[in-house]
């Protein structure tokens, strides 16, 4: 896989853990246990790659309306996924950062995200962008307020200037698993022009061999942004 074909920022909506557990006879949160532990798989992989960011829509801001039960073990998931995962950042050279309102999270959560953010601030060779507690509409609405605060035009560089994404681009390539068709309030302002890539597979089975069809497609598309090429 040439290295020209490697999209700079890709984007993944990982969904299916609950189907992929309820088809199994196990709880929705064992089927969030075992997508948890995917996270790790893909983002080694991708990195290994060449991505240069990789965005993990890993709680939305709708999904706060799940059972509380569920909800909770999302957040304890979370929290011992950045403390698993972050000496393995470190040492990879990984950059981590939390896109989302994070004030709506535990203080607990909140400390465990700026410990990881903090320690990984100053790594080159990546960036893993966690989206919690993230909408596309909430962020362009901040990305508003932020202009306005600033008695700034609103234009549409403006607007880019000011999304949780600023710092590192808009995505390449946005990946959605479990079957469904649509963005579901993901990155909505930043993928105008990615491409998207759907599959039928659950996360929990979206392994290596299945990023690489992604990432094979990709290489397949004639990106043109709205010109004739």
């Amino acid at each position: 896989m040439g290295k020209e074909r490697i999209p700079t920022h890709v984007g993944i909506i990982m969904d299916g853990n609950g189907r992929w557990a309820t088809l199994r006879g196990k709880s929705r949160s064992y089927g969030h246990r075992v997508g948890s532990d995917n996270v790790e798989r893909i983002t080694e992989h991708a990195f290994n790659l060449g991505v240069k960011t990789l965005s993990l829509y890993a709680f939305s801001s709708e999904n706060w309306a799940r059972p509380k039960e569920e909800v909770e073990e999302l957040m304890r998931l979370l929290e011992a996924y950045l403390k698993r995962f972050l000496k393995k950042l470190q040492r990879e050279n990984i950059r981590i950062v939390i896109t989302g309102d994070v004030s709506a999270l535990s203080l607990k959560l909140q400390k465990v995200i700026a410990k990881s953010e903090a320690e990984t601030a100053n790594n080159l060779k990546g960036v893993l962008n966690l989206c919690i507690n993230y909408g596309a509409r909430q962020e362009i609405a901040y990305a508003v307020n932020k202009i306005l605060d600033k008695g700034e035009p609103i234009t549409v560089e403006n607007i880019s200037a000011n999304l949780y994404t600023a710092e590192f681009g808009e995505p390449d390539l946005i990946i959605r698993t479990g079957g469904e068709l649509r963005l579901s309030n993901f990155m909505l302002y930043q993928g105008a022009y990615a491409e998207l890539y759907f599959t039928d597979v659950l996360w929990p089975d979206f392994n290596e061999t299945e990023f690489d069809k992604a990432i094979e497609e990709f290489g397949r598309r004639h990106r043109r942004f709205g010109k004739v090429q």
